[in-house]
């Protein structure tokens, strides 16, 4: 039996056009000098952002060398068979102090194709919102090939995009496929598919400290789009105090949201994968039998699919963190 423990990671911060300082001012992340940090990468096994553990015995080493070390011990039997030594989900925040690019992600069989990577299907948990921010997800009426490039070659893209103004709280499922973009004033907790295959679809005409305008990808995005239409995308879920409550669940993950002011009893003796806690609000601790673990809000945490029984204790008046695994 391998002596793996709850396992926090460093951040990888990633400056963007579009980002601001509230993974500072909210999240109590520091990320130096960053001008407009956009992206905090909690979880990461993408080539050149390799998360790096901060904490215990393992401090120092990344994740593909935790995988190639203890495999089925820290990812599950069944995900590490199929994935190997790449860990298969990508975890972030993202600080949408400007409108984000609208875009859309490949699904695995075209991003196969083109890129020789997984596609990207993820999901958005709202964390912070200023008033009136928006998010896209999705069209608000029908619409096929032709009437897109009408609209798209007129200008007038977001006259066929729906909108939802956000709330703290809102849970947002993206499919590969799905027309999306996150709006001004939003703070927001991602998880997806290992894969950073995006295509821009419209940035707004912005220009970069060079005057440069963005990149765009136009003819790949065209054939990546799911033009199918949806009176409704986002997702209904009520929490239920101490109760692991489920509000995404597909094939490349599921997550529950755990809102909790007493000791949580939480046994994965069923479950053949790891499971990643994110701290939406308060601090709370994880007790092993290796011993304690304080993760504070803002903190994500790996927790490895060898430690079966671990015990949650709120240290705050309530807390409440998304729990994800694989099934």
């Amino acid at each position: 039996m391998s002596n793996l423990y709850p396992i926090k990671f460093t951040p990888i911060f990633h400056d963007k056009i579009w980002g601001g300082n509230r993974m500072k001012t909210i999240l109590n992340k520091d990320f130096g000098d960053m001008p407009n940090c956009g992206e905090s990468w909690e979880l990461s096994g993408v080539n050149g952002n390799i998360s790096v553990v901060s904490n215990g015995f393992l401090a120092g080493n990344d994740l593909n060398e935790l995988i190639e070390i203890y495999m089925g011990d820290l990812v599950g039997d069944k995900v590490y068979e199929k994935f190997g030594n790449e860990f298969p989900l990508l975890i972030k925040f993202i600080d949408a102090q400007d409108d984000l690019s609208i875009q859309v992600h490949p699904n695995d069989k075209l991003s196969k194709e083109r890129h020789n990577a997984y596609g990207k299907t993820e999901m958005w948990y709202v964390a912070g919102t200023e008033k009136g921010a928006l998010i896209n997800s999705g069209f608000n009426q029908e619409v096929d090939r032709e009437k897109y490039l009408e609209y798209f070659n007129a200008g007038k893209l977001t006259d066929l995009l729906h909108y939802d103004e956000a709330q703290v709280g809102d849970v947002f499922f993206i499919p590969a496929g799905r027309v999306h973009a996150i709006g001004k004033g939003c703070l927001v907790a991602e998880i997806q598919q290992t894969s950073d295959v995006t295509y821009r679809i419209f940035d707004y005409n912005r220009k970069d400290d060079k005057g440069n305008e963005r990149e765009l990808h136009t003819d790949l995005a065209l054939d990546a789009i799911d033009f199918s239409y949806s009176s409704q995308y986002k997702t209904d879920y009520k929490t239920e105090e101490n109760k692991a409550v489920e509000i995404v669940s597909c094939p490349y993950f599921t997550t529950n949201i755990i809102e909790f002011n007493k000791e949580q009893d939480k046994d994965y003796n069923q479950l053949d994968s790891f499971v990643i806690y994110m701290t939406m609000e308060g601090d709370f601790e994880i007790v092993t039998e290796g011993g304690t673990e304080t993760v504070a809000m803002g903190e994500t945490v790996l927790l490895p699919a060898s430690l079966e029984s671990v015990q949650l204790k709120p240290k705050s008046e309530s807390v409440k963190i998304l729990e994800v695994y694989i099934k």
